[in-house]
Order: C-alpha cells, then structure tokens, then sequence
C-alpha cells in the first residue's frame, strides 16, 4: 500500500497518476490488480450504485460501509474516501470525526473534500492529526443546487478563485488536488503552480493524473458526462449473460 509521500514523489518523478473510483471488494479488487494508483470510494456512489439522483442524500453510514469492502479488497491503491454532504463544514469537530471514521474505522489511507474557503482549516487540522487530505476544486456536484453541472472557472474571476483557492489547500497541507471539468488551459496553470500533484476529470492533458468513475470507464452507465469515456461495455456484456442464463432455465438447459 502506497503512501500519500510516495504517490507525490512517483507524479514527482513524471509518472502519470491513474485513479478510479471503485464502491464494493470485487470491482475494487479487478482495479487495484489492474495497476490504478488511487481508488476513489466517491460520493458518486449515489448515481452510480444507490440509484440516487445525485450525491447529496449519500449518508456517512454509507461511505463507511463501502469504502471498507474497497479497502479490504485493495492490497496496492491508495484508497480516497469521499466526505459526503454535511459531514463536515457545520463544526470541524464533526468534520474532524467522520473523517477518522472512515480512515481509522473503514480503513481509507485519506479522505476527499470538496473544496473551498471553508475547508482550508478543516484540511490543516485534519492533516495535522495525521488525516491525510485530497482537495476538490471546480465542479463539486456537492453544490449542484447553486451550480448545476456546468463547467467552472470559465471566467476571469472563478479562474482566480480556483487557484488561490488550490494555492492554500497545498499550504495547509493538502496531498493532491482534484481539478473537474474546468478549462483546459485553467489546470495546466494551477498544475504548473503548484508542488503537490493534480489530477484531472474533464481538465484537459495537462494535469498530473486523471480519475474517472468506473461505471463510465466500463460502460455500465447508462448516461455518461461529456468528458468521460467508455472503455468497455459491461452493461452489453451483463445483460447478455442475464439474458442467457433465463432462456436456459426456461428451455430446461440448465441446471
């Protein structure tokens, strides 16, 4: 299991940084054989598998109890958990106690913020009592009732927002920085600025690493952002085999 130093030091050393998201043992184990260096337990977890409509009724309970089935299958990742809506930012003790929930009890290496003025404290005192913290800047579909899903920092004055912003979550201590669905121009600026690695989702190429949900990368999804890719079609291949498996009991050819 790497360390958050050693996952700096290999995008140090001109590696690119590859991480998914992964929500149960099975597809966190075929992830983390595959050579991903960071599964992200994310709130994306709500669309993806809960069959929310969004992130926002993602509950800690939730986060815990999947990101520890992805923990106990990843022998190699380092393995993100999300802080999901309203578990921190109303006081940083509960901050601070859900966030050691999911590290100290579920087993994350380190915990995600959605980021902005707000959690520049949180990110340093967590840090400080040895959390290790991953930023999120740009679009944070926590915020989807102020900002929908449309692209961020298009502006003159979100851009300058977005790089103080990623500027003081390096110096209070942050490991790495999630940068999504913003200018491309906009991420190779905040990658050049900053020492710690950026990772990019709708960014553009010139980040430090990229990071996708899986059930888009596999083809499960049945909608996809504009920015994400299909890999494979696991959906196709599901329902073949679903669809195979009840025309042999009805024909009487299995069992």
């Amino acid at each position: 299991m790497p360390t958050v130093q050693e996952i700096r030091q290999a995008s140090a050393d001109g590696e690119p940084l590859t991480m998914l998201t992964a929500y149960d043992a099975p597809t966190a184990g075929i992830v983390d054989a595959a050579g991903i260096d960071l599964i992200l337990v994310g709130d994306s977890m709500g669309n993806a598998v809960l069959g929310y409509d969004s992130t926002l009724p993602v509950t800690v309970e939730e986060m815990a109890s999947h990101t520890g089935a992805v923990a106990r299958a990843a022998e190699d990742a380092l393995v993100v958990a999300d802080m999901p809506f309203m578990s921190y930012g109303t006081t940083d003790g509960a901050g601070v106690e859900n966030a050691g929930r999911l590290v100290k009890d579920a087993g994350a290496n380190a915990v995600k913020l959605e980021s902005g003025p707000h959690t520049v404290a949180l990110t340093e005192r967590l840090v400080n009592l040895g959390i290790p913290v991953m930023a999120h800047l740009g679009l944070t579909p926590q915020r989807l009732n102020q900002v929908g899903y449309s692209r961020q920092g298009t502006t003159e004055a979100a851009a300058e927002e977005i790089r103080e912003l990623a500027e003081r979550h390096e110096a209070a201590g942050a490991f790495s920085l999630v940068l999504e669905h913003v200018p491309g121009d906009l991420a190779a600026e905040v990658t050049a600025a900053l020492d710690i690695p950026v990772i990019g989702i709708g960014a553009g190429p010139e980040t430090d690493g990229q990071v996708l949900v899986l059930t888009d990368v596999i083809g499960l999804s049945e909608s996809a952002p504009p920015f994400a890719a299909e890999f494979g079609d696991a959906r196709g291949e599901i329902e073949d085999a679903v669809t195979a498996y009840r025309e042999a009991v009805e024909d009487g050819d299995f069992p």
